[in-house]
């Protein structure tokens, strides 16, 4: 079966949404199935094109199998809400012009949010070619910008709003990455045989413990001695970040813990010069860094921060970074609510908190470094807990069952 993915982001770039393309991709690929992206030249989150591409208007490549259809957009560094959107506008129009047009019939295609940019391109081409339309939901977009308080013009949320309908409605098949959004789904009056709840997971084959890396990375890093408490990731107005500096604050006096956070975004900038401020030594602030360091940074950390805002919205999230932390066998502290509270539980790899509470993640910091045997135990569990439940390739599995439905549902057969 040929499949069709259409995503803003998408490998060599790091984060939540190329890492779960790259890894289903690589699964139906291992399956036999042909695997087309559209997506952009790689530039998130600095929004400098990475070293061996130049943007341009259209280009194809073959990564690791997948044949890619990189079509220009509007490059700018993941800061502002009004130059992002510029960039997801863009890639719609520019992959409707030039990757529908020069990519082979699919048997399906994949859009997947937020925003709906990327969705519309999948759309438009299911269209031009009379296969399903499956869309992906990874965010409630607009929901989560309205209670952010990034978009209060009440006429400009319900467009919104009856956009996102439309598109839900026009969908062959939903795929949501938690319960909580099917639910809210078919709250909405969303048929619930359309909606399928696909979760994040990890390659376990590649999310496993780095010895040697973890031994350079200390050395690099002179952090020896040193309990190491590391955020990695987006830097941006979901996180809630300020809390994890409060909590570096409330623990100064602990000169054997230290506080990384790896990663770019829209509120690092104010993060760095607040902790320069209050002349928090305990803090280190690094760049981002490529997939394979990723996994080195975890595999060197004692302790890996899962944190979000104290947003009733948030309790719909799953943060997809907890299951790669999971694999390699590092312990979490998430101040967290809602389901991914509820799985961090279930996994016994995790102390779960309030979202938020500078004084939760302070005391717990504490524990965990002073609990050797505790910070094992969890490992353990974790690795194990993804292996049995969260694997990629039963996920891929159950995504490639989707896509069957859907032509199904068409009254297609199993395609090309």
């Amino acid at each position: 079966m040929r499949i069709a993915v259409f995503s803003h982001y998408y490998l060599p770039e790091i984060g939540a949404p190329s890492a779960r393309i790259g890894d289903f991709a690589a699964q139906w690929l291992a399956q036999g199935h042909d695997v087309h992206v559209a997506t952009c030249f790689p530039n998130h989150p600095t929004g400098i094109v990475y070293p061996g591409h130049k943007a341009g208007w259209y280009a194809k490549e073959s990564l690791r199998g997948v044949q890619v259809h990189r079509s220009w957009s509007y490059i700018s560094p993941n800061k502002g809400f009004v130059k992002k959107s510029l960039g997801h506008v863009s890639f719609w129009l520019s992959s409707a012009l030039t990757t529908t047009r020069r990519m082979p019939a699919p048997a399906c295609a994949i859009g997947t949010s937020p925003t709906f940019f990327a969705a519309m391109a999948a759309r438009a081409c299911a269209r031009r070619h009379r296969v399903p339309f499956i869309m992906e939901v990874r965010d409630l977009w607009p929901a989560i910008f309205v209670d952010l308080g990034v978009i209060r013009n009440q006429r400009i949320i319900r467009l919104l709003e009856r956009w996102e309908l439309w598109l839900y409605r026009s969908a062959t098949r939903i795929v949501t990455v938690t319960e909580a959004f099917r639910q809210n789904l078919i709250e909405r009056g969303i048929p619930p045989e359309k909606v399928v709840t696909i979760t994040n997971g990890a390659d376990t084959d590649y999310w496993t413990q780095q010895g040697e890396g973890a031994r350079r990375l200390r050395e690099e890093l002179q952090l020896a001695g040193k309990t190491v408490v590391l955020y990695i990731g987006a830097h941006g107005i979901s996180q809630g970040l300020g809390a994890i500096l409060d909590a570096a604050e409330k623990t100064r006096g602990r000169t054997d813990i230290e506080y990384l956070f790896v990663g770019e975004g829209a509120d690092k900038d104010k993060l760095v010069e607040q902790a320069k401020s209050r002349r928090l030594e305990n803090v280190r602030f690094l760049g981002a860094v490529g997939k394979d360091q990723v996994r080195d940074f975890y595999s060197m950390a004692d302790v890996c921060l899962v944190p979000l805002r104290n947003i009733p919205l948030f309790d719909t999230f799953i943060p997809s970074k907890m299951f790669e932390i999971m694999a390699v066998g590092c312990p979490i502290l998430a101040s967290v609510r809602g389901e991914a509270a509820e799985i961090l539980r279930r996994s016994g790899a995790a102390r779960v908190l309030d979202p938020e509470d500078s004084a939760a993640i302070a005391a717990g910091v504490c524990a965990l470094a002073d609990d050797r045997s505790l910070r094992d135990t969890l490992a353990v569990a974790g690795r194990a807990f993804v292996r049995r439940e969260y694997s990629r390739r039963e996920l891929a599995r159950r995504y490639l069952e989707t896509m069957a439905d859907a032509r199904r549902a068409m009254g297609l057969g199993e395609g090309a």
